[in-house]
């Protein structure tokens, strides 16, 4: 049976982005898949890592990849030891979230920083084309307060999927395949009259067409990432590959 990991990480359980996570895990449940669920905050997931997770001694320097690589082999935290086997069990993994101050949640950021353990789900060896979780896709469902326009390419609030480039890449690390975002723009609690009558009706829309798009899941459009060789043995991208993203490019 297929597995999906829902991956929540918004406070409010009343939340279009709950409601929307819930969508996808219906939808996913009606293809006979088995959900698996990570709602961060329900959790209490403590996003900040520090020496107190590990058994570290007191009087060496907290280095967060050699605790995590060294807890790999010996004992993991209990917390992160439940992420690490969803991640490893699921094979699609769908993040609900919204856009805070031009990023996801900081819970989010901090579950990246501690369940995607070094040693665990990626070493020096295994990471982008050769990562541990490749053959598995993953799709980010977003909400931004901004309006499509404003997150846009040209928008005054900076183009999302940018925005959205760092977590992408940190999924793609672990040798993920990512589907190329899903918004729901302008949501926000501010509208009145006809534009929170609209917003309402935008909102059941995307919720009411959540499981046609889960239904053409594998068909959806990928990221497209510089492949490993792609770049020379300094790690720069070579002079005759194209540049695919503002982040890794030619000199101008």
């Amino acid at each position: 049976m297929p597995s999906t990991l829902i991956v929540l990480a918004h406070p409010e359980p009343r939340s279009f982005n709950a409601q929307w996570a819930q969508a996808s895990a219906d939808a996913s449940a009606a293809l006979g898949h088995d959900v698996i669920w990570s709602d961060l905050y329900a959790l209490g997931f403590d996003p900040a890592e520090r020496a107190a997770h590990y058994d570290h001694p007191a009087d060496l320097p907290f280095d967060a990849l050699k605790a995590q690589g060294h807890a790999a082999e010996t004992v993991l935290p209990a917390d992160v030891a439940a992420e690490l086997d969803k991640l490893r069990r699921a094979d699609r993994i769908i993040f609900h979230f919204p856009m805070w101050w031009f990023a996801p949640p900081a819970m989010l950021k901090g579950w990246c920083d501690r369940a995607l353990a070094h040693g665990a789900l990626h070493s020096t060896a295994e990471r982008f084309d050769t990562g541990m979780l490749r053959g598995k896709k993953a799709l980010l469902c977003v909400t931004t307060g901004s309006s499509a326009d404003e997150s846009a390419h040209n928008g005054k609030e900076g183009d999302v999927n940018l925005l959205l480039w760092p977590l992408a890449y940190t999924l793609r690390y672990l040798g993920l395949t990512i589907l190329q975002p899903v918004c729901v723009h302008g949501v926000h609690g501010y509208h009145r009259g006809a534009r929170a009558t609209a917003l309402a009706e935008r909102l059941g829309n995307a919720l009411a067409g959540q499981a046609g798009l889960i239904a053409g899941f594998d068909d959806l459009p990928e990221i497209t990432f510089n492949a490993d060789d792609g770049f020379d043995a300094k790690g720069r991208l070579r002079a005759d590959r194209p540049s695919v993203t503002p982040f890794i490019r030619h000199h101008p």
